[in-house]
């Protein structure tokens, strides 16, 4: 079975260190998004600017506040494992506030997962 590794990191300055380690493992692939969360977006008080629908433009000048946002599809439990374990000797106990924030989902089917690039 394969696995969906989603990590929100809380200081984009960590991603970096969080990849390599990752990389370390044998982890082949990661996907990086800039993102942000609405208790930023509260604390940085752009909420009440934000039109009912906002668009992507709209929240350009946060760029401050963004988070990173890796995915990365594994199969092999124990990598999982150890993911966890070397992005919290980065990050901080993910348990405490503004260090980041983990899951990990069970993928049924995964297309493309093991191409090799020629």
């Amino acid at each position: 079975m394969s696995f969906l590794v989603v990590m929100i990191v809380d200081d984009p300055d960590q991603t970096a260190e969080v990849l390599n380690a990752w990389e370390g493992l044998g982890v082949s692939g990661v996907t990086i998004l800039e993102s942000t969360g609405l208790g930023r977006l509260r604390k940085a008080a752009l909420l009440d600017d934000l039109p009912l629908i906002p668009r992507l433009e709209d929240f350009e000048q946060a760029r401050e506040i963004r988070h990173r946002t890796l995915l990365s599809v594994v199969d092999d439990e124990q990598i999982v494992e150890r993911m966890v374990e070397a992005a919290q000797n980065i990050t901080g106990d993910l348990d405490i506030p503004n260090s980041g924030f983990l899951f990990v989902l069970p993928v049924i089917k995964a297309y493309g997962l093991n191409r090799r690039d020629e």
